[in-house]
């Protein structure tokens, strides 16, 4: 049998195949942070009996948001629309995790309280935009938190994840990818710093790690994920030497025992394929990391499920993500189990709006009529 159609042992929970849904910006909050009412639709559509689905980027601090429309777990008024989401998933045997972030820097005095700064590790002009009322602008520049304004991040982590346990999720993923908050802290061209948040790697690394630990407090280590994107370029990130940061920062995660660790591939800039070089990049993140980190590693980044098994099979990955294929097929792992065609994403509908790209793709067989078909999947056991 294919390994991505194989049950696994996912820390607690017994999956019953290894295609799991990405967490997918989808920016339809409402402006005090609270999801979208078709939310519950939109998750309950993709969950499948002993499949794993990540939520959408959730704020964990007031101040943690980069996005007009991004949902927040930082205040108790967002935890019931939220127990509603998880009702539906459980309602159909599904498992589902919640990814916490931090914007830090990529963000805008617009989507702020109070219109204040944003926070960074430094105080470093880079290129990144943020969506407001008026659109995409460039980000407002950040102020550097102060020392003493570390602890009270960490905290806001472990009271959010509080609340999403209370909401009844699963687990909780740290967004440590894409050049949010703590992935600005560990890569040396955002963090500037001179204290114990900066310069040598092991301080770079210490809030992600330090929060990994205290939300392992009150979740579990066993129901604790971190993503990474190594040598990701999303939000003008760049690091001096990737594969010895990422290295130290999955090692040091694997002493943690966490439920997993989720690459991002570098060849995964924004919502699209690099294809700088001419040609799709092979997967690089995993391979390069897999020897330093022994439990279970998720990879994203463009799959199509016939590499999705291939990485499977060469014991770099345990899990795969999907994303845009997810989006468009909320039955994704029952066509990949059956060979049913895949029906085409719509890009324009990604961000904000209501139901049209988001709660109206259809299932097999009618997705093909109304979707159009990309291709005939065609996986070798």
């Amino acid at each position: 049998m294919r390994l991505l159609l194989k049950p696994f042992q996912l820390g607690p929970y017994e999956l019953s195949h290894r295609v799991v849904m990405a967490p997918l910006t989808r920016l339809r909050a409402s402006s005090d942070g609270i999801v979208h009412p078709l939310a519950a639709v939109y998750y309950g559509q993709r969950a499948s009996s002993g499949g794993l689905l990540i939520t959408e980027a959730t704020s964990a601090a007031a101040n943690g948001n980069g996005y007009l429309g991004a949902p927040g777990i930082y205040d108790d008024s967002q935890v019931a629309p939220w127990r509603e989401i998880v009702r539906a998933v459980h309602a159909k045997g599904g498992r589902i995790f919640m990814q916490l972030y931090h914007a830090g820097r990529r963000s805008h005095a617009d989507v702020q309280p109070d219109r204040v700064r944003p926070v960074g590790p430094s105080e470093v002009v880079h290129g990144s935009q943020a969506l407001t009322a008026a659109g995409w602008v460039p980000n407002t520049p950040n102020r550097a938190l102060r020392l003493d304004e570390i602890p009270a991040i960490v905290e806001q982590f472990r009271l959010a994840a509080t609340r999403a346990l209370t909401a009844g999720f699963d687990g909780v993923e740290l967004h440590g990818a894409n050049g949010y908050l703590f992935d600005q802290f560990m890569q040396d061209n955002s963090n500037l710093r001179r204290d114990s948040y900066g310069g040598s790697i092991a301080n770079r690394a210490r809030l992600l790690l330090e929060t990994a630990q205290a939300v392992s407090t009150v979740a579990g280590s066993a129901r604790v994920g971190v993503r990474l994107s190594p040598s990701g370029r999303v939000g003008d990130m760049a690091d001096s030497d990737p594969p010895a940061l990422f290295s130290h920062v999955a090692a040091s995660l694997a002493q943690l025992d966490l439920a997993y660790l989720h690459l991002i591939e570098p060849r995964m800039q924004g919502t699209a394929l690099d294809t700088a070089a001419g040609a799709v990049q092979q997967p690089v993140a995993a391979a390069m990391l897999r020897p330093h980190y022994s439990g279970t590693l998720i990879v994203a980044g463009g799959f199509e499920p016939a590499g999705a098994e291939a990485i499977l099979q060469s014991g770099d990955a345990d899990l795969v993500a999907f994303g845009r294929h997810f989006i468009a097929n909320p039955d994704l792992p029952a066509r990949i189990r059956h060979g049913w065609p895949l029906a085409a994403h719509d890009r324009a509908t990604f961000y904000g709006g209501g139901a049209a790209g988001y709660t109206d793709y259809p299932v097999w067989p009618s997705s093909v009529e109304n979707q159009g078909v990309v291709k005939k999947l065609e996986i070798k056991d």
